[in-house]
């Protein structure tokens, strides 16, 4: 994809025609051993059928599946990958300091136009040698992915630069749904949403049927996309995710859109309003 001597192209100009950080291009990861890049996959394969396993239970059933492995390097591969068991806690209310929890908007709401909530999440993604995780800004209305990015670090820019390049193409919704994770309760990804006064809402925690549609997404994308293939780099990952969201939202049919895809769905005129 970045063509290095390119005669007219600078690095920095290719990566900005491609949306794509100077740094994922120059980034060279420290290569994860192949045993737990393997081990890796398959947590992130178990989990996403089974979510409410924590470490525990995964390390049982990683072991029954033969794997020789015990709970604290499970524990530390499932928080390199950003996994939690989805249960009540005891003190759910304790955020990290500084942050600010929202309240959940969206039990009995009616969501029935676009840009009325959008959601975001991050999920991870394996890569030749490591790994990269993928954040993504859906519309709850039309499951249309509005904006996304890749990220070789799990910290709240890449979160941050994907909603704003949402709003940038879209406009502002009215409610904007994530879960409690630090990226998404930082000021960095928080502030630029109010200023334009957007409604922030997020999960309880470890309830991800909270921003279920999300969720879904994640499904779809791994099982069709990201099992199937086996991404050499970032930049590889980049280009084939892109082709990915293209056929999604645009080619791909979903029985609860009565088979339209999501670009249709987001882009079809509301209908007029009775009795104005």
């Amino acid at each position: 994809m970045i063509e290095p001597e390119h005669p007219r192209l600078s690095v920095a100009r290719q990566c900005q025609l491609l949306e794509l950080p100077r740094s994922t291009y120059y980034h060279r990861p420290q290569p994860e051993a192949d045993e737990n890049l393997r081990l890796m996959r398959v947590i992130d394969e178990t989990y996403l059928a089974y979510p409410f396993f924590g470490s525990r239970q995964m390390t049982r059933w990683l072991r029954r599946e033969g794997y020789r492995v015990n709970r604290k390097r499970v524990q530390r591969l499932m928080r390199q990958m950003g996994l939690e068991a989805i249960y009540r806690k005891p003190s759910l209310s304790r955020a990290q300091p500084g942050h600010r929890v929202y309240p959940y908007l969206l039990r009995d709401l009616a969501v029935d136009r676009p840009n009325q909530v959008w959601s975001a999440d991050i999920t991870y993604v394996p890569l030749y040698g490591g790994y990269a995780y993928l954040g993504a800004v859906i519309d709850w209305h039309s499951r249309y992915v509005l904006a996304w990015e890749l990220s070789n670090t799990l910290d709240a820019s890449f979160c941050a630069r994907a909603a704003q390049r949402a709003i940038a193409q879209h406009g502002p919704p009215e409610i904007f749904n994530t879960d409690q994770g630090c990226q998404f309760t930082a000021a960095e990804f928080t502030q630029p949403l109010l200023d334009r006064g957007v409604k922030l809402s997020m999960d309880g925690k470890g309830r991800a049927l909270d921003n279920v549609f999300v969720e879904r997404l994640w499904r779809s994308v791994k099982y069709e996309e990201i099992y199937l293939k086996s991404y050499c780099s970032l930049v590889d990952a980049h280009a084939q995710l892109e082709r990915y969201f293209h056929f999604y939202n645009e080619r791909r049919p979903h029985s609860s859109l009565a088979d339209a895809t999501p670009g249709e769905t987001y882009r079809a005129p509301l209908p007029n309003a009775v009795n104005q």
